[in-house]
């Protein structure tokens, strides 16, 4: 057994101070204090997703990736979600060895080559073979990115606070689909063509690569003071056997994360039909960029609306679970009843008779009014649905490194559903079909989730509920009174 153990941060601050009381420290003061703030860190990491994932959003949203033949994003879309799927399910181990900050920086990197590969596919229309490489590519950063940034953001905040850092992170996050989708319907405003202009791409580009820098200036995980003083513990850094074992650990001892797979599944399933089979269909290009600006931007009113729920001080924490996902159960099939109206009434053959030039366009108030509605309560529905499922996952745990493994999952999982949607958009299969689909897993995700949420969440998160938090240097969980004592005089010792 090592002399100390560290707890990888498993209080990071209940709402009443019930818990266990770890060591107080004080925060920095001045500059260096509001640079430090946990809440300043987490907006820097919505940054770095701004530029990056929100960037990728802003294109995929449109419809296409911007382009007229939808079939080479789907593949691309497809090759990218399947490593996504691989890389993210060992991402957590991976984020745990090198530190967030590195596989943060090292996701980001993909990004650029995604955008510089529909750049190229603009000026060489051969170069399909290049975006399909590129989004695989993207896939196995994108995995890293993701892990990195959930770990990150469930564990700065204390127990109180996890919807509204959660929130902080989305609406950032979101503005990057907002200025995207803005700057791309500038650019191609005087245009009703199916593609998007190079200069859209070349935008796009610089913004994905000053993203990829932005890690760089973030302050190390380990010098972070939560808002209740209590301090951020890092992984250690053991052998890469003990990371994978962790990794078992995590699921053997708190296999109710199970519950939350099919929503995992669902989470990414319905991009395929919001963008692709709704806007990227019956919109032209310039109406389909402002949509998706429109899209974008009702993220942040979907995240702040369960910051209200989740968040919503002297309420039980398992009060305020049952309130979100009633929330979301609803919101579930107002959109889908909504859709259904619509859907119904276009097939692939019906729109093929229509030039891409003569679809809808947002002066054709008629025509377009209840139809950009229904796409802003689609983006207010998806920013609920991830906030929620976020927040269920801090809810379990306040564990950076536990974090890690759930959000890889998540993501891996996430992945998969996307790739087979993507999939089964490129091989044409019926809008109908694949809409039908995506609300049955959507119901369906929640109606598994339900049991997890009455048995597992709990009002506040113990160091006995912390498995992970108590392996190890070899992988021996100790019992949590003894990594109790352990913390108290290892953090006594840091403060001295």
């Amino acid at each position: 057994m090592p002399d100390s153990i560290t707890t990888k941060g498993y209080n990071s601050g209940s709402d009443d101070g019930s818990s266990s009381s770890p060591e107080v420290f004080e925060r920095p003061k001045g500059l260096k204090g509001l640079y430090s703030h946990p809440a300043t860190q987490v907006a820097m990491l919505g940054l770095v997703a701004f530029m990056c994932p929100g960037l990728f959003n802003a294109l995929s949203g449109i419809g296409g990736g911007g382009q007229l033949d939808e079939t080479t994003s789907s593949n691309a879309n497809s090759a990218l979600y399947s490593t996504f799927a691989v890389m993210a399910f060992f991402a957590g181990s991976v984020n745990n060895k090198l530190g967030a900050r590195l596989t943060l920086q090292l996701g980001s990197l993909g990004y650029g080559l995604y955008i510089a590969s529909f750049l190229s596919l603009n000026l060489h229309p051969r170069a399909k073979g290049f975006v399909i490489a590129a989004g695989a590519i993207l896939g196995i950063c994108a995995g890293l990115l993701w892990t990195a940034q959930g770990s990150l953001m469930l564990a700065y905040p204390t127990e109180g606070d996890k919807a509204k850092f959660i929130a902080i992170f989305w609406a950032i996050f979101n503005l990057g689909g907002v200025v995207g989708s803005a700057v791309a319907f500038g650019i191609n405003f005087h245009t009703t063509a199916g593609s998007v202009k190079n200069g859209t791409y070349i935008g796009f580009l610089v913004l994905t690569l000053i993203g990829a820098f932005i890690p760089m200036l973030m302050v190390e995980p380990r010098k972070i003071i939560r808002t209740d003083g209590t301090k951020l513990t890092v992984p250690r850094n053991p052998s890469w056997k003990v990371e994978i074992l962790g990794l078992y650990v995590a699921l053997k001892t708190d296999p109710m994360i199970v519950l939350l797979f099919p929503m995992f599944l669902a989470s990414n399933w319905f991009y395929t039909w919001q963008f692709n089979e709704y806007n990227g269909a019956l919109f032209n290009i310039r109406t389909r960029s402002l949509n998706s600006m429109l899209y974008w931007a009702s993220q942040i009113v979907g995240s702040l609306l369960m910051v209200v729920i989740l968040d919503k001080k002297n309420v039980r924490r398992r009060i305020r679970a049952f309130s979100g996902w009633t929330f979301v159960f609803l919101l579930v099939f107002v959109v889908n009843i909504w859709g259904y109206e619509y859907q119904k009434k276009y097939t692939r053959e019906s729109l093929a008779l229509i030039d891409p030039a003569d679809r809808i366009d947002f002066t054709a108030e008629k025509q377009y009014v209840g139809k950009v509605f229904l796409y802003i309560f689609m983006g207010i529905l998806d920013a609920s649905w991830q906030t929620t499922v976020y927040w269920m996952m801090g809810a379990m745990s306040n564990d950076p490194s536990k974090l890690a493994y759930f959000t890889g999952f998540y993501k891996s999982i996430q992945s998969a559903g996307a790739a087979g949607a993507w999939r089964a958009d490129a091989i044409l299969t019926p809008f109908m079909n694949i809409f039908i689909s995506t609300w049955v897993l959507c119901a369906a995700g929640l109606l598994i989730a339900l049991p997890m949420i009455y048995l597992r969440v709990k009002d506040h998160t113990e160091l006995e509920d912390e498995a992970v938090a108590r392996m190890d240097d070899d992988g021996h969980i100790l019992p949590a009174e003894v990594v109790a004592r352990q913390l108290g005089a290892s953090e006594k010792a840091e403060g001295a």
